[in-house]
């Protein structure tokens, strides 16, 4: 089990889920650090936190550890909830209790590789809130949680066994987790110096394309002055 995640800011924060996605990719990570499926639930759109890690499991399996606490009110201030919920749930493992618990210990955000429910309230608080959907179904009697502060290997819906498959993708506690209106990604704590001096680079490039293109130079041309493709 690894330690609770830092609460330290990172600039890693004035770059879209976008711009850091390329960057991993430079930096040979295959999936970018992109956990397809998510998508914002409430209005408030934008997350840079260290990630808590939760995993849950179905109520049923006598054998997990069960936690002493409720893990909202273990996560330490600056965090964001990461959850891992059993594919095949249909359940929310999340709702607006959670999200005013999370946002009075000052937790920026929840992602969550599962389902949540109430999200008037959420839009309320002004929690961020991403999810691979929504349910009316609350935890019990479906979920429990589990695992705190453990590294999660998070699936793409829907992965087969074919070579197209979508890699998993692995968050540890603490590995810096963006999220906007794009989607979510998880940057790893060895590769945030690297990602943020990549993402600069690609932001001023995109620049000098765009100005040209808005200028009526043509995308190609425009790509090959500036990408050099």
């Amino acid at each position: 089990m690894s330690g609770p995640p830092s609460t330290s800011e990172s600039a890693l924060a004035k770059f879209s889920t976008c711009e850091i996605s390329d960057a991993l990719l430079k930096l040979d990570v295959p999936h970018g650090g992109h956990i397809p499926d998510i998508s914002v639930m409430s209005s408030s759109a934008r997350i840079c936190a260290p990630a808590y890690t939760v995993r849950m499991v179905d109520a049923y399996n006598s054998s997990a550890p069960k936690l002493s606490a409720h893990f909202v009110d273990t996560a330490p201030a600056g965090s964001v909830i990461v959850i891992e919920a059993p594919a095949h749930a249909k359940n929310a493992v999340w709702g607006g209790l959670m999200s005013a618990g999370a946002q009075a210990r000052s937790v920026t955000g929840v992602i969550i590789s599962g389902r949540c429910r109430d999200l008037s309230e959420h839009e309320a608080l002004n929690f961020p809130v991403f999810a691979r959907g929504h349910s009316t179904l609350g935890q019990s009697p479906y979920t429990r949680p589990s695992e705190i502060n453990v590294q999660l290997t998070i699936e793409a819906q829907g992965n087969t066994t074919t070579k197209c498959q979508f890699p998993p993708v692995v968050v540890a506690p603490g590995d810096w987790m963006v999220a906007d209106r794009d989607g979510v990604v998880c940057v790893p704590k060895a590769l945030e110096s690297q990602v943020i001096a990549l993402a600069e680079k690609g932001r001023a490039v995109d620049a000098l394309c765009m100005g040209d293109i808005q200028a009526g130079k043509g995308v190609q041309a425009s790509f090959k002055a500036h990408r050099g493709k």
